[in-house]
């Protein structure tokens, strides 16, 4: 086994410690959160914050984003594996949030139960099983970009390529805020936006809205694009072998 292996199992394991540790860390702020906002368990509706918590919220939320992309940045030595290894701990960082609110809250009670995902830059919500497939990607994509550059092969991802992964993350994202979205838009809050944590009327909507149902075929056209960037990727990365 060589030197380079070495590296990158040694980075790998460690990583995986990184990302179960910070799993933990958000995973019991959330706990502290629910016992404040939903002592009698988390349900939709949502309750509003009020602004000063929820811009704290907000700065959390970017702070972890940071955390993520700076160990990805300490890992990796060139472009391609400091992308991946922010891949793989993203993915392992929120398995294993839901993993440890299920040990700590006995929550969700299924994959399908619907959480509130992110607040940036307005609510994400959607089933727990969503955002679960989304970081086994993650950790797949990571995994073929690290086996590919361990083994000696020319890493290199085209326009095209990125097109078509992004093309796919957008997809996924917007079935994860189409319900606010909808929200906002239909209930002509848009031209009050930044200042929708005041506005009493969409407070109000917001207090009652219950989502109810999830768009699962955009995710999965989401999830194919992903895919068909990940197989073309494979295939045209192993015909640049350098022996």
């Amino acid at each position: 086994m060589n030197t380079s292996t070495n590296k990158i199992k040694t980075k790998v394991f460690f990583l995986i410690i990184f990302g179960i540790a910070m799993g933990f860390l958000e995973a019991a702020v959330v706990v502290y959160l629910r016992q404040i906002y939903y002592p009698e368990g988390f349900a939709f509706p949502l309750k509003a914050m009020a602004l000063g918590e929820l811009s704290i919220e907000y700065l959390r939320e970017i702070s972890t984003i940071v955390m993520l992309f700076s160990i990805g940045i300490i890992a990796g030595r060139y472009f391609y594996d400091r992308f991946a290894y922010f891949l793989f701990c993203f993915g392992i960082w929120d398995i294993f949030y839901y993993v440890w609110l299920k040990i700590l809250l006995n929550w969700p009670s299924s994959l399908l139960t619907w959480d509130i995902l992110f607040l940036i830059p307005i609510v994400w919500v959607g089933p727990v099983l969503s955002p679960f497939i989304c970081s086994v990607t993650m950790i797949f994509i990571a995994g073929c970009i690290l086996f590919f550059q361990q083994k000696g092969f020319n890493i290199k991802i085209r326009l095209f390529d990125w097109a078509l992964l992004f093309s796919g993350a957008f997809v996924i994202f917007l079935t994860f805020i189409w319900d606010y979205s909808q929200m906002i838009i239909k209930g002509g809050f848009i031209i009050k936006f930044f200042a929708l944590g005041t506005d009493t009327e969409f407070q109000r909507k917001f207090s009652s809205f219950i989502p109810s149902s999830y768009k699962w075929f955009f995710f999965i056209i989401g999830e194919i694009l992903i895919i068909c960037f990940l197989i073309l990727f494979c295939k045209r990365t192993r015909s640049t072998f350098k022996g």
